[in-house]
């Protein structure tokens, strides 16, 4: 089984100083496989927040854990006109990592982040023709048996945004990346993005769009709260790539608990969901679940 925690939308420059010390304090405890942290490192890719939260990847790293790491959007400059378009991921590159395309595989799974921030778009992403080629070639030889994880700051599919149901846009290039997903078998696609926690079979989101389990994460430690949601992350468990558990690590004000926890299965095709646990949903928080039998 593969323990995965997975964080994003951390905005150094946005964010609070005790969330982050505890979300160091919760994974030195809990040890996960991986840590993967799924885009907006920074607020407003300042050097002085790319400064912090190199420091922070760092003192994980120096734990021994493990990590993927992506850029986001928040990570090109805004206002930097010269740089946005000149080296938009440059102090990414120097302060976090240069590769913008990691690839991690053990025993159990194969997990590929690609990076969807771009500089002529303020907040949308997409992917380019050479990262789907990148994405089928990377998981062709990986043994049918292990799970298949794809991750991107933005999520591939629209998405709902709010509690009117009003759905975002979805990546650029959205059918040509969804088709590269599905002929890659991608069978679980983490996102972050929209500070929202979010989960739901592909193929009820999309038409042909594979077996995939689309899973999004909320901001693990900005200020910036959307919808109401506390800070949280997800904590994964994967057993196979049929069989998956969630839970919603969540901040109720002093420490981060855990909270909604809802088991996956996969049968003929068709996700199904079943909560374990809602003893410390905090404050009333779930996964906004629509994958049903």
């Amino acid at each position: 089984m593969a323990r995965i925690a997975h964080l994003s939308d951390i905005h150094f420059g946005a964010n609070d100083p005790k969330i982050v010390a505890a979300t160091e304090a919760w994974l030195h405890q809990q040890q996960p496989d991986l840590v993967i942290i799924s885009g907006d490192l920074t607020q407003r890719a300042r050097q002085e927040q790319f400064r912090e939260a190199s420091a922070w990847v760092n003192r994980l790293r120096a734990a021994g854990l493990k990590l993927l790491v992506i850029p986001g959007n928040h990570d090109v400059p805004l206002y930097d006109i010269f740089r946005r378009f000149g080296a938009p991921l440059r102090r990414y590159k120097r302060y976090i990592s240069n590769d913008l395309c990691p690839f991690y595989e053990d025993d159990e799974v194969a997990i590929l982040g690609l990076n969807t921030a771009r500089s002529l778009t303020i907040k949308d992403g997409r992917l380019n023709h050479e990262q789907m080629r990148m994405m089928r070639e990377r998981f062709a030889p990986v043994a049918a048996a292990k799970t298949r994880i794809l991750v991107t700051h933005h999520p591939l599919f629209a998405m709902p945004i709010g509690k009117g149901g009003e759905l975002s846009e979805a990546v650029g290039r959205h059918d040509d990346a969804v088709k590269a997903a599905r002929d890659a078998g991608i069978h679980i696609a983490l996102a972050g993005h929209f500070h929202r926690t979010y989960a739901e079979a592909a193929q009820k989101m999309v038409a042909d769009a594979g077996g995939a389990l689309v899973i999004q994460a909320g901001t693990a430690t900005s200020t910036r709260l959307r919808n109401a949601e506390p800070q949280s992350f997800n904590w994964l468990h994967v057993r196979h790539f049929d069989d998956i558990e969630l839970q919603v690590v969540v901040w109720d004000g002093a420490s981060f608990q855990r909270g909604h926890h809802v088991a996956y299965r996969q049968q003929d095709g068709a996700w199904t969901a079943r909560e374990i646990s809602d003893a410390r949903a905090a404050q009333g928080m779930k996964v906004a679940v629509a994958a049903r039998a």
